[in-house]
């Protein structure tokens, strides 16, 4: 039995909401290729700040980028300026974007400090203005992905979905935490069932689903439409695939082989020296290598020898011969 339904955001139908969510840093064009392979029914790019889109900085660039096996596309954009905004919004359509995702859930201070992300849901005039700016500016759908709120005394989210609704925007995503508790706590998914009972559009909870499990009890305690997955899946670009094909009834498929893991491991690596150049690849790769080998047999020391390595090709060495040491224990194990 299929625990959801699909949805649709403006043309775009997604026939099994569960959603890899935006994550700075983390859900690069490399990562997002895996993870819809794997399976998934949408993923949003990194968090882009609608100035550095307009300049069209590299590292803009970097995280606006796609491969043609995500489409449709949803770029994310944060902002505190509506025309700024809405500048971005029309550069990203024109660049082929299907949905633009407006952030106003990032707690991180230099976001916050500069009124973006999260801060505006303690101005929901600026908010008002900035939704409208973007909704107005493209043929494209928008949507919004927000907090509760700013803390427990001001759990605005409703609200502020209401007034989103009202300006055009066609789904809202909810973190089940508030501004101030940042990663701190447990999600609060029994929240996120006021704001789908506040607005007629699609609502997707999200924050702390980290399983097949979770993603059930996400769904029945919120009443929402979706699930966005975002931490649980670091190291695990095959868990959304397995989380959608667990809330649509199909057969969910195994963890990959660690034959297949060093294959994903080695084929992100490279896509990421591809996508950054061998120095900032090299960086950027240390933090998912650690993520992919975690609970794995010298896994640590693995991981501190790696992350002491700048050249790419001694790293995918290491890579190598750590996995073939995985495949290689049972027949230790039994020798022994």
């Amino acid at each position: 039995m299929s625990l959801i339904a699909p949805i649709h955001i403006g043309p775009n139908r997604i026939d099994a909401p569960v959603i890899l969510a935006p994550m700075t840093g983390v859900t690069d064009m490399p990562f997002r290729t895996l993870v819809k392979r794997f399976g998934a029914g949408l993923t949003v790019t990194e968090m882009i700040a609608s100035e550095a889109m307009i300049r069209e900085t590299r590292q803009s660039i970097q995280k606006a980028a796609w491969h043609a096996s995500e489409e449709p596309v949803s770029m994310q954009l944060a902002g505190c300026e509506p025309e700024r905004m809405a500048d971005a919004a029309k550069l990203n359509e024109q660049k082929g974007a299907a949905i633009i995702d407006i952030n106003m859930g990032c707690p991180v201070k230099k976001v916050v400090n500069g009124h973006a992300g999260s801060s505006l849901m303690r101005d929901l005039p600026l908010a008002t203005q900035l939704i409208r700016a973007t909704v107005r500016a493209v043929e494209l759908p928008v949507t919004l992905k927000m907090r509760m709120g700013w803390d427990h005394q001001s759990l605005n989210a409703p609200e502020l979905a209401r007034i989103a609704e009202g300006e055009g925007v066609q789904l809202i995503t909810v973190h089940g935490r508030t501004r101030n508790q940042l990663y701190s706590g447990t999600a609060d998914w029994a929240f996120v069932a006021n704001v789908k009972r506040a607005v007629r559009v699609p609502v997707i909870v999200n924050g702390d689903i980290c399983s097949i499990d979770d993603a059930k009890l996400a769904l029945a305690q919120s009443g929402a439409d979706g699930v966005m997955i975002g931490r649980g899946a670091y190291g695990r670009p095959w868990l959304i695939g397995q989380v959608m094909a667990a809330l649509t009834g199909q057969d969910v498929p195994a963890d990959p082989s660690l034959e297949q893991q060093h294959a994903t491991v080695r084929e992100h690596y490279q896509m990421m020296l591809d996508l950054y150049g061998p120095v900032i690849g090299v960086n950027v790769a240390r933090k998912h290598l650690g993520w992919y080998t975690k609970g794995l047999h010298d896994s640590a020391q693995f991981r501190h020898a790696v992350n002491q390595i700048m050249d790419a090709d001694i790293v995918l060495g290491m890579i190598d011969r750590f996995y073939e040491a995985q495949t290689r224990l049972p027949e230790l194990r039994a020798a022994a």
